[in-house]
């Protein structure tokens, strides 16, 4: 009889902290995520994130250029081009905080953030934290 193993994708759960990667499935570049220093709690002399840290270009910054056509800009600038996809310059549009975090750990009165956490863009872009800034 044979023994199959099976590998686990699962990611290890872990906090986020400043300088975190984020990558976006409709830009072209990764980013890094920006936390205010007002939480008070650091994990390796970085701030730890909640998932109130969540404003566009003030803690996600542009992801290199969209190529989403529910962004109006790329739509519209495809459309002039034949319906030939034009990317355009990335300009997060989020509206709501990040999913998934540990609510039984609050950082500044919001559950931790965790890289497991998920945050959609208004464009249809879905924003994954790649590394927690931790290493």
């Amino acid at each position: 009889m044979e023994t199959k193993v099976i590998k686990s994708t699962a990611k290890k759960k872990s906090y986020v902290v400043e300088g975190a990667t984020l990558k976006c499935n409709q830009g072209d570049k990764k980013s890094e995520l920006c936390v205010t220093p007002n939480h008070g709690i650091y994990i390796r002399d970085k701030s730890q994130a909640n998932i109130n840290d969540f404003v566009p270009m003030k803690n996600i910054k542009a992801f290199g250029k969209c190529k989403s056509l529910a962004n109006p800009t790329v739509a519209a600038a495809t459309a002039a081009n034949k319906d030939k996809l034009k990317k355009m310059p990335c300009i997060p549009a989020i509206t709501m905080q990040w999913i998934a975090g540990k609510t039984d750990v609050l950082i500044g009165k919001f559950p931790a953030l965790l890289n497991t956490s998920t945050i959609m863009c208004t464009y249809a872009g879905k924003i994954t934290i790649e590394k927690d800034g931790q290493g």
